[in-house]
């Protein structure tokens, strides 16, 4: 039996992780606390706590795996996963495939400007930071150890219950206006797709972009979104008025556009929601039935 252990089974893996599951595969997989373990158990999940402070409880779970997936935020010093199981995973006799999801943050601010996989690095934030330095771990116990590591660099993630369509309903978006600024996204379906692709072909040590065919301005995926609702469409906002947290202004400060050619030239990939109007209309239907 193929068994995929998740560390942090959230929104991106589910996904993947009930598609899996409705193919036979067993399922393992993580959450920070004893209630939302006990929610992955109660979907038929085999639940654990991992929660960065202190290696799993009982690592030898990890020995059924013979894929793993690791979505969990990089902290503050490291990644956890790799701070406390790296020797456990160099050890696994069964595994065929590990993904680690990143961000496209690592290549930082390119004025709007192309990027793909051979980029150079240039992350202006922290916490993009902390993902290179993750990465850069994650492929050094492929090299020394022979780990099946692949990496997955996210554009922003949007799918069911997190999109544009429930913040233009609550009345909660806004079209803040950043001459040059550019965003890329990636429908949550997708990145599971892509996934999928990699674990039917695997190739340890490579890295792929996750985004869609189509970067945007982010005040127009907005306008779409009232516009598919039927809803008036928010007036536009100049940044610089804009009222954003520290956290929602730091997006802002990197533009660039994200080449994905790789996942379709490699993996066969051919995306279901191309652009944002495509994954936005398929959301629609779901918000109304």
């Amino acid at each position: 039996m193929s068994v995929l252990f998740c560390f942090g089974l959230g929104f991106s893996a589910k996904v993947l992780a009930a598609g899996l599951k409705a193919k036979g595969w067993r399922v393992i997989g993580t959450s920070r606390s004893p209630e939302k373990t006990a929610a992955l158990t109660a979907l038929g999940y085999d639940g654990h706590v991992f929660d960065g402070m202190a290696p799993l409880s009982d690592p030898s779970v990890l020995a059924a795996a013979t894929h793993i997936l690791v979505s969990v935020p990089a902290e503050d010093q490291a990644d956890a996963v790799l701070r406390w199981h790296a020797a456990d995973i160099a050890k696994l006799k069964n595994l065929k495939w590990l993904g680690y999801l990143s961000t496209t943050g690592v290549y930082g601010d390119r004025g709007g400007d192309w990027v793909d996989e051979q980029s150079e690095l240039r992350p202006t934030q922290a916490r993009s930071q902390r993902r290179a330095e993750a990465e850069a771990g994650w492929l050094k116990l492929h090299a020394e150890h022979g780990v099946p590591v692949h990496v997955f660099r996210l554009a922003g993630i949007y799918g069911p219950g997190r999109n544009q369509l429930e913040g233009v309903r609550r009345g909660s978006a806004h079209r803040i206006v950043k001459p040059g600024q550019i965003f890329c996204r990636i429908h949550v379906e997708d990145i599971a797709q892509v996934l999928e692709a990699s674990m039917a072909k695997p190739n340890p040590g490579a890295i792929y972009n996750l985004a869609d065919d189509e970067p945007a301005p982010p005040q127009d995926v907005v306008q779409y979104a009232a516009e598919l609702l039927g809803l008036p469409v928010p007036p536009a906002m100049p940044f610089d008025e804009a009222k954003l947290s520290s956290m929602q202004a730091s997006f802002y400060a990197d533009s660039r556009r994200v080449r994905n050619d790789r996942i379709k030239s490699e993996l066969g990939v051919t995306l279901q929601y191309p652009s944002y109007r495509e994954g936005l209309r398929a959301l629609l239907s779901t918000l109304q039935s």
